[in-house]
């Protein structure tokens, strides 16, 4: 066989073993995610969280212009020579998404959270309004507390470095009661491409190559921690969008500092209210009667940010992730976001915040 092929056949093994392996969580759960995923992460945290600027944005910076310098050199020879630069391209592709999946992406295909955790997924509309108004109490109450002033809006007074090592309290709290929750070793970036994910409608991300945590340091500082959390989730492990969100909402609540339990609170908040928009906006109306007007001027903060950068470049990327997430074992897509309130409603069914 000759050597162009041996890659491109490598990348259709791969395809067909990502469509068996979601029939195996279990081991994946403790081949990889509880053990050589645990090793990976540590290795690479702690050899590139040390640098103090995104490692992960320059590789894809220097990978980005490296393929568009290819594509120039092969502008004149593309036609005669089509089925070579196919062979090549496909050869690449087959490389990085071997090391996307070994060094992180295997993540997508372990137990599903609410097994792990013994978490029911199912909730009734009287389940979600208990958990609304307990929710509008607490988040209303720590408001209160923060400013002594329910018609005054949050403002973080940490910068953004300061929530990234702040956020470790959280989760060294969260995990006395869930050991799989412990984060060790920080690497948290303020990304270098905070405009383009703005303009994608994205919060951060992990670079799964690195294993840094992006954020996106233009985003409203009232909910920074429970973004940040959301993506030390992914760097602990957890690929599943609903799972990050309920987790870096449980790390954020379970911080021993105020304006970060607000921080998750408020975000659990919205989604509720926005699942009452759409399901009862009688209901909806009520509830947002009883929150505390700071509280909705902070929403308004957010909303008043994402408008300004709302363009058909978010809904088509919105659109390439939605079927990147489907493809990697997470059916629901961009939906799975909102999917952490049934986890949220269970989770703490019969406890107090």
């Amino acid at each position: 066989m000759k050597k162009k092929y041996i890659l491109p056949l490598f990348l259709l093994a791969q395809i067909i073993f990502y469509k068996i392996l979601p029939f195996f969580p279990d081991f994946v759960e403790g081949f990889y995610s509880n053990n050589l995923y645990i090793r990976i992460s540590h290795f690479l945290r702690s050899f590139i969280g040390r640098v103090p600027f995104s490692v992960g944005d320059c590789f894809y910076a220097i990978l980005i212009i490296s393929v568009i310098k290819w594509f120039w050199q092969i502008r004149k020879t593309w036609k005669a020579e089509w089925k070579d630069h196919i062979l090549k391209m496909l050869g690449k592709i087959s490389v990085y998404y071997f090391f996307f999946h070994f060094l992180w992406a295997f993540n997508y295909y372990r137990e599903p959270l609410f097994q792990k955790m013994d978490i029911k997924r199912e909730y009734s509309d009287a389940d979600l309004l208990a958990f609304t108004k307990k929710l509008i109490i607490k988040t209303n109450e720590i408001q209160f507390q923060i400013t002594k002033d329910e018609k005054a809006k949050i403002t973080l007074p940490y910068s953004q470095k300061e929530v990234f090592q702040m956020n470790l309290n959280g989760y060294d709290n969260l995990a006395k009661e869930h050991p799989y929750f412990k984060y060790q070793t920080l690497s948290v970036k303020k990304s270098l491409f905070s405009v383009p994910l703005t303009y994608m409608g994205f919060g951060g991300y992990l670079n799964p190559f690195t294993n840094e945590a992006q954020v996106n340091y233009l985003l409203p500082m009232y909910g920074f921690p429970v973004t940040t959390a959301h993506e030390m989730a992914h760097q602990i492990g957890f690929a599943s969008e609903n799972e990050c969100n309920f987790i870096g909402v449980l790390a954020s609540v379970k911080n021993d500092n105020l304006y970060f339990q607000y921080s998750g609170y408020s975000f659990t908040l919205r989604y509720c209210l926005g699942i009452w928009k759409f399901k009862n906006e009688k209901i909806f109306n009520e509830l947002k009667k009883t929150v505390n007007p700071g509280i909705l001027k902070n929403y308004q903060e957010s909303q008043d940010f994402w408008k300004k950068y709302d363009t058909v470049i978010e809904e088509g990327f919105h659109f390439i992730y939605d079927n990147f997430l489907k493809s990697n074992n997470q059916q629901d897509g961009m939906e799975s976001y909102s999917k952490f309130i049934d986890l949220m409603i269970n989770y703490y069914r019969g406890k107090d915040f």
